[in-house]
């Protein structure tokens, strides 16, 4: 809405010769794309994050399934043992031990890679919060770039 009305006031006054009030449409316009193009970079940085958010909660799930399996894996064993003792006992301590050290290798890795993808989300979101931060000042510069060129601007609202 501000781009359009921006637009209206530069035409106007493109027409009117009125310099004043076509640099003020102007500058409306640079300030309504810098809050449209901050608006859109923290979007982009929540979605980022939300993802991250995801991904994270996928492999506590995938870590809980696991787990589980695990759990299932043991009753066996133990009903293996009971049929065969002392073989059994050998054959499931060993397995259970290698997978348990998969389990654990896995999920380190898998958690890495959550930090990671939450990293990135938090770097987009600053990244995106610089961005609009920086979007902000130069539209603040050019207002008072502007003011400083025309001061009867400030006169005029």
């Amino acid at each position: 809405m501000g781009r359009a009305v921006g637009k209206v006031k530069e035409v106007v006054g493109q027409t009117a010769d009125n310099d004043e009030l076509a640099r003020e449409g102007r500058l409306q316009q640079a300030q309504s794309e810098a809050e449209r193009e901050a608006a859109a970079a923290a979007r982009r940085a929540n979605e980022e994050q939300q993802r991250a958010q995801v991904a994270e909660r996928q492999v506590q799930a995938e870590r809980e399934h696991r787990e589980l399996r695990n759990e299932v894996s043991a009753q066996e064993r133990e009903e293996q043992i009971e049929r065969d003792r002392i073989q059994a006992e050998q054959r499931a301590a060993d397995r259970a031990a290698a997978e348990r050290e998969a389990a654990d290798a896995e999920l380190a890795s898998e958690r890495g890679a959550a930090e990671r993808c939450v990293q990135t989300a938090e770097q987009g979101r600053v990244s995106a919060a610089e961005q609009a931060n920086r979007l902000e000042r130069e539209a603040q510069e050019a207002e008072h770039r502007a003011e400083r060129l025309d001061p009867r601007q400030e006169d005029n609202q």
